[in-house]
């Protein structure tokens, strides 16, 4: 896939969700990264019976990608579920989620905000955003990086 084709990156996202290892939840998520050069990397989410062990499918992907020495990426597709009524009316998903989205985006946020996130539906439909959309207020790489930080009067 050396252009960049949002729907065949859905395709994947949806093929990798069928690999889902999730007997507690029942819940199938999968996801497909595209990397700056065109080579793509699927993941699925792999369930632990301690919960906190567990990987999501987007952190599975990257992880793919990255053990692949691949560190810079265009877009992530990621097929699971998501309610038609959160989807058309833009409500903001419950705190399970939003912790679940947290982790994920933060581990995005370490190569980079400039990419796409395309979220899908099982009929194939996707909706596009970005990762500073999906996370606003982020804490990454760059904020680390910062020469100077300071509190009150003192620096850190």
């Amino acid at each position: 896939m050396n252009r960049y084709n949002p729907e065949a990156l859905v395709r994947k996202s949806q093929e990798a969700r069928n690999q889902a290892y999730c007997p507690y939840s029942k819940f199938r998520v999968g996801a497909a990264v595209l990397t700056s050069n065109g080579t793509v990397f699927t993941g699925c989410n792999v369930e632990n019976a301690s919960y906190p062990l567990g990987l999501c499918a987007e952190r599975t992907a990257i992880s793919k990608a990255v053990s692949e020495g691949h560190t810079r990426f265009k877009a992530i597709a990621i097929a699971r579920y998501f309610s038609i009524y959160k989807w058309t009316n833009n409500v903001s998903a419950s705190t399970d989620t939003a912790i679940q989205q947290t982790v994920f985006m933060s581990s995005v946020l370490q190569f980079g905000s400039q990419w796409d996130v395309y979220l899908s539906k099982s009929d194939g439909s996707y909706k596009v955003m970005t990762v500073e959309e999906l996370l606003p207020c982020s804490f990454g790489p760059d904020d680390l990086r910062a020469t100077e930080n300071t509190v009150g009067n003192s620096k850190l």
